[in-house]
């Protein structure tokens, strides 16, 4: 990796920390190029505002990469062993950035537009590409025939609000699920509905 790349890395794991810890209200650029051990002007040099920094962070650290990667894996899988690992590494994904997360939602409404707007896209961007995955399994006639965008945001939301879920029961020191018996769980109620055939 060239200095240029290990650079930028190091600012974008930094700034990550920090939007984790403090939110993006709270956190300056200048705090961050101290995190990564650079001066603010280099940081500029990357990444000319704060918005674009925070931009390409929630691009790098979403789940959108980590999807893309998964369905060029599992092409070629039965869609109920596909369907299992999209949501393993999706609740992997909100877990391992449940910080960013929780600290995303309470700073929501007080967020600029075009901040709202990069959070927006990323999500709308991954529902696509599930949505797409989906459709092919339509085409194969693996699937029946209903619309794509809302199966995907159906299955991706089922998972979100489990999680959600699992953290308030962690705050108040509720028993926990198995997450493999949850996973299995919702692919086959996604899978088969919930009507008796």
């Amino acid at each position: 990796m060239s200095q240029t790349a290990k650079t930028k890395q190091r600012i974008l794991e930094s700034a990550l920390k920090l939007f984790s810890q403090k939110g993006y209200l709270g956190t300056t650029t200048k705090e961050i190029a101290r995190e990564a051990g650079i001066a603010e002007v280099t940081l500029f040099r990357y990444f000319p505002s704060k918005e674009l920094l925070f931009g390409e962070v929630i691009n790098t650290y979403s789940f959108l990469p980590t999807l893309k990667e998964i369905l060029e894996k599992i092409k070629e899988e039965p869609c109920e062993k596909g369907l299992k690992i999209i949501a393993h590494e999706f609740i992997k994904m909100l877990e391992s950035k449940k910080d960013l997360i929780k600290i995303m939602h309470s700073e929501m409404q007080r967020y600029p537009e075009e901040i709202k707007k990069i959070y927006e896209n990323i999500i709308e961007n991954t529902i696509i590409l599930l949505a797409e995955y989906l459709k092919k399994l339509q085409e194969k006639k693996i699937l029946r025939n209903f619309d794509s965008i809302f199966g995907a945001r159906a299955f991706l939301g089922m998972f979100f609000s489990y999680f959600y879920a699992k953290e308030i029961k962690e705050w108040l020191n509720l028993k926990k699920e198995n997450t493999e018996e949850i996973i299995n769980a919702y692919v086959d109620i996604f899978l088969k509905g919930i009507l008796k055939s």
